[in-house]
């Protein structure tokens, strides 16, 4: 089989949980879902950060989320000092770096990434990507 057919078929194979959004606003909480207005819950989810150059992040974090529409709301502003944190001792040079929310991983995979006993493609190919047609992407935030 052509190694191009072989990684479309994986692309459509994707397992796929979840709406997402990045809330970019400091002032808007989202208490009430943004799409059908209902009120939103507070949940944690284990999500799965890609930052460029690929690194992965497993941050198990509180967000709000809409029973009804199935959709995760994380604020970007939560998100990011977190981001700094866990990569200030080990790995410096990619604070500030693009990074994508690529999607969510079950707890037990969450446990396991964090004891750091799954590679990179292992915990792959447990992710669920968000349903979104469009990708939430974190931008550079300039000086």
């Amino acid at each position: 089989m052509p190694k191009n057919s072989s990684n479309k078929s994986q692309g459509q194979n994707l397992k796929k949980r979840h709406r997402f959004f990045l809330n970019p606003y400091n002032d808007c909480a989202f208490t009430k879902c943004p799409k059908c207005d209902i009120k939103t819950k507070i949940r944690k989810f284990p999500l799965v950060i890609h930052i460029e150059p690929q690194q992965l992040l497993l941050l198990n974090k509180q967000c709000k989320y809409c029973t009804n529409c199935d959709l995760i709301i994380a604020k970007k502003q939560e998100i990011e000092p977190l981001m700094a944190v866990s990569f200030s001792p080990s790995n410096p040079k990619i604070i500030g770096n693009n990074y994508v929310v690529m999607g969510t991983v079950d707890k037990k995979g969450w446990k396991e990434g964090n004891q750091n006993s799954l590679s990179s493609s292992e915990m792959l190919e447990r992710i669920y990507v968000f349903k979104n047609d469009i990708l939430t992407i974190g931008k550079k935030r300039l000086p």
